[in-house]
């Protein structure tokens, strides 16, 4: 996919992120929020520009470059114990290119070298492109569901179960 540049996430990016989030329509606001919000608050936005790419890694898909690169796209996991959890938001005009796929698989060997053997996530049942992301992901994949949320565990290492 030509014109979609994976990296890190930057300090400076606080602005861009603003932007991608203003971006965002209501409902994918949701599903990856599960609820509705208008802004992200500056606590949020701190935590999301500071990470240390082990215990917390963050990755954007941007397009443009230099003072037009905007972020269509942004990947996470936050470690806990061998287990990290992850999420991903993905602006509509972008989404079905394979970015999230492509975060995953970015993250997933960050988290490899790091020493995480799984990934959790909680996705809302109605929410089947990110479900698809998820099963096509490559990784071994174990779900359950309850009260509209899919709980999925994804396997980074062979000797995981």
């Amino acid at each position: 996919m030509s014109g979609i540049t994976i990296r890190a996430v930057r300090p400076d990016d606080k602005e861009r992120i603003v932007r991608a989030f203003r971006a965002l329509d209501r409902r994918s606001v949701y599903l990856r929020f599960f609820s509705y919000k208008k802004e992200l608050a500056d606590e949020e936005l701190r935590r999301v520009t500071e990470c240390d790419g082990v215990s917390v890694a963050r990755l954007v898909a941007t397009v443009g470059s230099g003072d037009r690169e905007i972020i269509v796209g942004l990947g996470e996991y936050a470690r806990s114990g061998a287990a990290a959890e992850i999420a991903f938001a993905v602006e509509e005009d972008f989404q079905g290119r394979g970015i999230a796929s492509r975060l995953l698989r970015q993250l997933a060997d960050i988290a490899r070298a790091s020493g995480v053997a799984r990934f959790e996530a909680d996705v809302l049942a109605e929410n089947t492109p990110m479900l698809a992301v998820l099963r096509n992901s490559g990784l071994r994949v174990r779900t359950s569901q309850g009260q509209g949320v899919v709980h999925a565990t994804l396997f980074l290492t062979s000797d995981d179960v």
